[in-house]
């Protein structure tokens, strides 16, 4: 299989074997990332662009050190520092940043479909970092190979995803990969959190913690996302804690050898607490360095390298 001079815009459309593929490049790049210098002459020569109209810490940083770690050259461009304060259109962005010899472009966005309309426009590939409540492709594959790693497959799993799933382009992101590689999804939250398609995707709903929880071998926890509610989803953050917050209690009702992700950023003593982030079992810091082996593959394989 062959990606490159494809976009990455979403994992629903990413068949098993290209999921394989991505995975399989990625884990061959952590070897790098354990070496006294992590720099390797890959992608000399490449030019990439990272357009981010909202902030970022984990995502944008991990894209910006794979490249560097790769030899590409990494442009960052905010979207407080564009031409779009000025009024220019997305379209003229993209096609600005492709006359200046862009070789990729890495865009995070507030809007949802954003990322496959700007793809539509230019040559270059176009990587989705993030679009509204859309989709969170690279951050999907990240939790994949956490997972594999930890637990030597996905086919079989029982994922819980709880929380803010309404909001979350992170959970659309993971049910798609994860049912494609042979997990079986749960998605567990209050029913006003929960999406509203719900019943049409390959997934099971509940709306009691502990429910969705019994038997799973990994929970996968959201934050809050309270900046994409438009209106009160539940009467207080007291109120969610107590009802769908992760702690080691509620956990008693999973596996024993139950794994904890979380995307981060966590809100500590809201979706989860500090004894469950800080345990054994929680892999939140192995995500963070995988997604800079996952987004140095996406790269190495969407640029042709060889």
């Amino acid at each position: 299989m062959n990606l490159a001079g494809t976009d990455l815009l979403d994992q629903e459309g990413l068949s098993a074997d290209a999921i394989d593929l991505i995975l399989d490049t990625a884990a061959s790049f952590a070897d790098i990332l354990r070496r006294p210098v992590k720099k390797v002459p890959t992608l000399r020569g490449k030019s990439v662009v990272t357009l981010f109209y909202e902030n970022s810490t984990r995502t944008r940083t991990s894209f910006e050190a794979a490249g560097k770690y790769m030899s590409a050259d990494v442009i960052n461009i905010s979207g407080s520092t564009s031409s779009a304060t000025k009024g220019e259109s997305l379209r003229d962005t993209f096609l600005t940043l492709q006359a200046l010899t862009a070789d990729l472009v890495v865009m995070r966005t507030p809007h949802s479909g954003a990322c496959h309309q700007a793809a539509e426009w230019v040559d270059v590939p176009v990587v989705n970092a993030g679009d509204g409540m859309h989709e969170h492709p690279t951050q999907g594959l990240l939790d994949l190979l956490t997972l594999r790693e930890a637990k030597g497959h996905l086919d079989g799993l029982t994922v819980a995803i709880v929380g803010d799933i309404a909001h979350s382009r992170v959970a659309r992101s993971n049910l798609w990969g994860l049912t494609r590689m042979g997990a079986t999804v749960r998605l567990v939250g209050p029913s006003t959190l929960l999406p509203p398609d719900a019943d049409r995707l390959p997934v099971e709903v509940y709306t009691d913690l502990r429910a969705g929880l019994e038997g799973v071998d990994v929970v996968n926890v959201l934050r809050l996302q309270l900046e994409r509610q438009s209106s009160a989803r539940f009467p207080t953050a007291r109120e969610y804690s107590r009802l769908f917050g992760v702690t080691p209690d509620t956990l008693k009702a999973a596996k024993p050898d139950v794994l904890v992700l979380h995307p981060g950023p966590m809100n500590r003593g809201l979706e989860i607490s500090a004894d469950v982030a800080d345990a054994p079992h929680a892999l939140i810091e192995r995500q963070v360095t995988n997604g800079v082996a996952v987004r140095m593959a996406v790269l190495y394989l969407l640029l042709g390298a060889s």
